[in-house]
Formats: C-alpha cells, sequence, structure tokens
C-alpha cells in the first residue's frame, strides 16, 4: 500500500514539473517578445528624436525645412543610400537580431545565424 502511494506521489511530481516547464518557456517566450518589442521602441525613438532635432535645425535656419531637405535630397548619392543601410543591416546583426529573410527582427539566441551571414557578405 505505501508503496502505490510513493508512485503516486512520483507521478503527480512529474506532472507538476512538466506544467512548471511548460510555463517558464511561455514567460521566456513573452519575455524575448517583450525584449523585441522594447528595442523596436527604442530605435524607433531614436530615429524620431533625430528628425525632431534636424526639424528643429531647420526652423531656426531662415529656409524653410522642405527646402533643405529638397537641397540634400539633391546631394545625396545612390550608393550612400545603399551603404547607409548596409551599415543599419550590419549594426543590427551585431546588436543581437537576425536581419535575414527567413527570421528578420527576432533576437539570435544562439549565436551566428549562416542566413544572416551570407546575407551581409553579398
Amino acid at each position: 500500500m505505501e508503496k502505490k502511494n510513493v508512485f503516486v506521489q512520483i507521478h503527480e511530481m512529474e506532472a507538476q514539473m512538466e506544467n512548471f516547464k511548460n510555463e517558464l518557456s511561455n514567460i521566456k517566450q513573452t519575455v524575448k517578445e517583450l525584449m523585441e518589442d522594447n528595442h523596436r521602441l527604442l530605435t524607433e525613438n531614436e530615429r524620431l528624436r533625430e528628425i525632431l532635432k534636424r526639424e528643429v535645425q531647420a526652423e531656426s535656419k531662415s529656409e524653410p525645412f522642405h527646402v533643405l531637405q529638397q537641397s540634400t535630397q539633391k546631394n545625396e548619392n545612390i550608393s550612400d543610400t545603399v551603404g547607409e543601410g548596409y551599415d543599419n543591416l550590419a549594426r543590427l546583426y551585431h546588436e543581437g537580431f537576425h536581419i535575414c529573410n527567413v527570421y528578420y527582427g527576432h533576437l539570435r539566441m544562439e549565436g551566428d545565424c549562416l542566413f544572416c551571414l551570407s546575407f551581409l557578405n553579398k
């Protein structure tokens, strides 16, 4: 009789451990999503501050903002834009995010991604 109680208790403990494992997995996924959202929002906030800073500087000058914007657009080369985009993707990759089309924007949890590296080497 006593042996059956021990096995029942072990079985109950195994079930509880499985529930804890599932709960921990769900919490880890939630934390991962929150970290991704936080990073996305921080990046967006940084970009908005840069835009606001440029607009304030443009308003302080005698020329309106749209005139300054048009003149800077004429001076940009296509290669500068491509280089800037590549630099941004490389920065995102080194910050720990995927830049490949398979997992774009997700955190890299297990080291380097071959898809991302092949994309950077193009």
